[in-house]
């Protein structure tokens, strides 16, 4: 049986915050506009206090955040967001209010790790120990399991920021990363569509030339993560995925891209159920946060 735990997917916008065992028992899930760091972290903490008044103590809690972040348990900085665009968010301590508020254990990762987690035990991902979740919305980040363990290393994968070809005659727009320009964040996430094409991508119709644009940017970037580490799965979410034109232009590109050099079914005779979208929808974050906090529930 899976403990009772706590899960917070700390997003630039909003913060989810929920209390329960998995996705067949979410007892409680509230959103947290995303203020200050004080503010909203001091809000989680007491939806958290408020819960367990209600259901009992957490076992552990789980945060996934956005980043850049420090996941290293023996860093100092361990638990804090670090060098983040986001206005007074720059090396903020997320974990040790949490932990010391709700005396329990807290794990810590990136919500793209996370998410990849929560596909792993509970979503599309089940039964494959090899994986990539990456989402694209307001930002793009990745993250993944290898043997059945999330990806780190230096600090964790920072997907969006792989820098890909950008053909300038063909899409004059520079880019929108306020770090790199047009790596794969700047040129394909929602504000660079939004501001490429002057209007809201989710206004664009299916068969705007946008969606051609920004299959073609996606698929170069699986093709160097099919590349460099060979997952057995892609799983695309995040808002600008929501479009339906979108996966079968990928999953064509793709192809098109590798041109039969990688020789696995998956790819070439099962596209279909290899760059799937998420089976959690748009809770893969918040529960991943979940099974974060069950795994160190059960070390513990």
């Amino acid at each position: 049986m899976n403990p009772l735990v706590g899960g917070i997917e700390a997003g630039g916008t909003k913060f989810v915050c929920a209390v329960g065992t998995g996705p067949d028992d979410l007892r409680a899930l509230s959103r947290i506009p995303t203020t200050t760091p004080a503010e909203t972290i001091g809000r989680a903490i007491e939806f958290f206090r408020t819960e367990c008044a209600k259901h009992g103590k957490l076992a552990a809690v789980g945060i996934a955040s956005f980043g850049p972040i420090d996941p290293d348990l023996a860093s100092p900085g361990f638990g804090r967001i670090t060098t983040t665009p986001k206005p007074n968010w720059g090396d903020t301590d997320l974990v040790g209010p949490v932990r010391a508020a709700l005396s329990v254990p807290v794990g810590f990762d990136t919500d793209v790790n996370i998410a990849a987690l929560g596909e792993w035990q509970w979503g599309a991902g089940q039964g494959i120990d090899d994986l990539i979740y990456l989402t694209i919305g307001t930002g793009i980040g990745g993250g993944g399991l290898v043997g059945g363990k999330l990806l780190h290393g230096l600090i964790h994968p920072e997907m969006g920021h792989m820098r890909i070809p950008h053909d300038r005659a063909r899409d004059p727009y520079p880019g929108h990363c306020p770090f790199h320009g047009d790596c794969l964040e700047g040129l394909a996430c929602g504000p660079a569509m939004n501001a490429r094409w002057q209007q809201a991508s989710e206004t664009l119709p299916a068969d705007h030339p946008a969606w051609q644009l920004e299959a073609h940017y996606l698929s170069l970037a699986l093709v160097n993560l099919v590349c460099t580490l060979s997952p057995r799965r892609i799983i695309l979410g995040g808002g600008v995925m929501q479009q339906p034109a979108l996966f079968p232009l990928i999953r064509a590109e793709v192809q098109q891209l590798l041109n039969n050099y990688v020789q696995s079914p998956a790819i070439t005779e099962n596209i279909e159920s290899y760059i799937v979208p998420p089976g959690l929808g748009n809770q893969s974050g918040v529960l991943g946060a979940f099974a974060l906090a069950g795994r160190l529930a059960r070390a513990e």
